[in-house]
Order: structure tokens, then sequence, then C-alpha cells
């Protein structure tokens, strides 16, 4: 009756510890799916981005201004949307 609970105890045990191989497998595969799906993201966006931009030089538009339509929060993209702004096609009027 012992032996058989012992044998039953070791079966229990090879099976938790099939189980825990089988956690870490899935677990390391759903890392590594994820990464991937991250870097397969940026690679899409950034050449998403490229090909928009080779299309604004051909069209003549200002390549800075596609490139801040996808990250505007860069310190670039201020500064070239407070420059673009500040500027006046016409001169001020001077009023004497």
């Amino acid at each position: 009756m012992i032996s058989r609970i012992l044998n039953k105890l070791k079966q229990f045990k090879e099976l938790v510890m099939t189980n825990d191989k089988v956690f870490i497998i899935s677990v390391l595969i759903a890392t590594v799916t994820l990464i991937g799906t991250v870097g397969y993201n940026q690679y899409s966006e950034l050449k998403s981005m490229e090909r928009n931009i080779e299309s604004a030089i051909v069209k003549g538009i200002d390549p800075i201004a596609v490139r801040c339509a996808y990250k505007a929060e860069s310190t670039m993209c201020a500064v070239y949307a407070a420059h673009s702004n500040s500027r006046d096609p016409s001169p001020p009027s001077s009023k004497k």
C-alpha cells in the first residue's frame, strides 16, 4: 500500500515537472512572438515612412513635413513647426 502511494507520488512529480517544462516553453514562444511582432511593426512603419518621404520629394513636398506627420513629438518637428508658422510671405506694414 505504501509503495503504491509512493509510486503515485512519483508519477505526480513527473507530471508536474513535465507541465513546468511545457509552461516555460510556452512563455518562451510567446515572448519570442511578441518581440518578432513588435520588430515587424516597427520595420513596416519605417518602410511606409520611407516610401511616403520619397513620394513627397518627387511631388515637391517638404520631406520634413512628411516625417513630422508620423512622429510629431520630436524636438526637430517642434522647431520645424515653429519656424514654418513664423514665416509670413508678406512683409509687415510699417505705420509711421
